[in-house]
């Protein structure tokens, strides 16, 4: 007894293929012109797709641009910026390159092959800080001046504006978390109660600050606040949506108080 196959349709076989990459040029020919842009590519293409760190570099370096345009940044200002974000993609490029070729060329624990990528991971930090340095440095000036200027009609306002604030944050971070059924006040669910106190701080903080360095302590306490985040989301605790809508509802409610009271 014969038994005829049945016809597989365009998606068997198929599914799990990788997407089409250029042939390689044939042996002893050199890649032309065009091949070689089209590797380039695909290199670049490849890395945005399966590095999460590279995907984040990059979204940051589209908000720092578009940061720059609007705030009018000077011509040599613009190339700092530019020269800065190239720096960090190039170092986590070359860094994931590394990484792969130690993967390919040892299949047992080395301690070389860790320091190596410990080298390499310490150079995209050293890309990144000195990135983050060039961005406080340009926008400190671009930026500052403007924030003080918003800010100065609430210089004075009472410390018991920001008891009330944080007050209706944390109220309203429960009565979120007993609407969605959600997590505890202290842990889980959403919104994040964490987030939301950590940004109200950031802008408590920024409308009481005094005119001297405000520019300088309003940017630390958001770090500061966006560091609290992080650590949610790493332990497990929130989702990065549920921290999202926590910084959301403690900067923003913060925000109205300030200018309803102030």
């Amino acid at each position: 007894m014969t038994i005829t196959p049945l016809p597989r349709g365009p998606e068997d076989g198929q599914r799990d293929r990788p997407p089409p990459r250029s042939s390689p040029p044939a042996p002893g020919r050199a890649p032309s012109l065009l091949d070689s842009f089209n590797y380039a590519f695909e290199g670049i293409i490849h890395v945005l797709r399966t590095q999460r760190n590279l995907r984040i570099h990059f979204l940051a370096a589209v908000c720092v641009f578009a940061a720059a345009v609007a705030v009018g940044v000077s011509r040599l200002q613009l190339i700092a910026l530019l020269i800065a974000i190239a720096f960090v993609l190039v170092a986590e490029m070359l860094n994931t390159a590394i990484e792969g070729v130690i993967d390919v060329s040892t299949t047992s624990f080395d301690p070389n092959a860790k320091l190596a990528k410990d080298i390499a991971a310490g150079s995209v930090l050293i890309a990144s800080v000195t990135a983050v340095a060039v961005g406080f440095l340009v926008f400190s000036s671009a930026v500052g001046q403007r924030a003080t200027h918003v800010l100065d009609r609430v210089r004075d306002a009472p410390a018991d504006i920001t008891l009330v604030a944080l007050v209706l944050v944390v109220l309203l971070v429960i009565a979120t978390k007993a609407w969605t059924g959600r997590g505890t006040p202290l842990r889980g669910g959403l919104p994040s109660g964490h987030a939301a106190i950590a940004f109200a701080g950031w802008i408590a903080v920024t409308y009481l600050v005094g005119d001297h360095h405000r520019f300088v302590v309003s940017a630390l306490t958001l770090i500061m606040a966006l560091l609290v985040a992080q650590t949610r989301v790493e332990s497990g605790i929130h989702s990065l949506l549920e921290v999202f809508y926590g910084g959301a509802v403690g900067a923003l409610t913060t925000l109205i108080v300030f200018q309803l009271i102030g």
